[in-house]
């Protein structure tokens, strides 16, 4: 039977000769944004599709797991439960997160930034309307720290700025051209896009990231971004990877 939610992209060779280890299998999920809704189809697909799979799964998520969609607390909630496929699971830190919990400690400064870029929508989620946000003002975060829950707090907390496994590098939003893995700054790992995005430079992996949208996967010579906005389009994208081959999962 057609199944309108996903799409499956042929299978290729990555160009750049970057590979997993034998015996390992990737699923590298771009930027969820609150959409529970996509999030579950997305891992249905996965788990069909590492179903007798036999050797090691890994399961990284990109960051930018909260705002602008309408259900980041129960994004938060699924992935903090462990209730996913796969046999490894890895979660990186997005600007989104970052932001998220500066609020959440009280640096009011970022709050405007934050609810207009997405935070009202993490907030709705949590249970705290927009009046009451309008009401509170710079005295939100103590309302934020007694309807989020401790764990969903610490799961955020836990968040890394990147994992590498094989040849390719998973980071939020990309690394600094030139400077080496080891010595990357967190801001830019978070953050970047001006001189990363356009710059051919040979990293020595293939960065995988996400942060900035593109309709399709973005496939360069150096990087593979994989968010395709699903916050506006829908579309959820993973990446996943086997050996030298490459291949992309999304929903529509």
């Amino acid at each position: 039977m057609f199944n309108p939610f996903k799409f499956f992209f042929p299978k290729a060779t990555d160009p750049s000769g970057s590979s997993v280890p034998a015996g390992t299998r990737v699923y590298a999920v771009g930027d969820v944004h609150g959409c529970i809704g996509e999030l579950n189809r997305l891992l249905i697909e996965i788990a069909g599709d590492c179903a007798g799979f036999e050797a090691e799964t890994h399961l990284v998520f990109l960051g930018d797991l909260v705002d602008r969609g309408p259900a980041s607390a129960e994004v938060v909630d699924r992935l903090d439960r462990r209730d996913l496929p796969c046999s490894k699971h890895h979660f990186l830190m997005g600007n989104h997160e970052e932001v998220m919990l500066n609020v959440l400690d009280s640096k009011v400064e970022q709050l405007p930034g934050w609810l207009r870029y997405g935070g009202i929508q993490t907030l709705e989620s949590y249970g705290i309307t927009r009046e009451e946000v309008l009401r509170l003002g710079l005295d939100l975060p103590p309302r934020m720290r007694e309807v989020i829950p401790e764990r969903h707090v610490r799961f955020l907390r836990s968040l890394r700025d990147a994992i590498q496994i094989g040849d390719y590098l998973f980071v939020h939003a990309g690394i600094r051209p030139g400077v080496a893995i080891r010595e990357q700054r967190t801001q830019d790992m978070r953050w970047i896009r001006q001189g990363f995005l356009d710059d051919d430079t040979e990293h020595g992996v293939t960065v995988v990231h996400g942060h900035t949208i593109s309709s399709a996967p973005e496939i360069r010579p150096n990087r593979i971004g994989i968010d395709t906005g699903c916050y506006e389009s829908g579309k959820l994208t993973a990446l996943a990877l086997e050996g030298s081959d490459r291949r992309f999962i999304t929903t529509a």
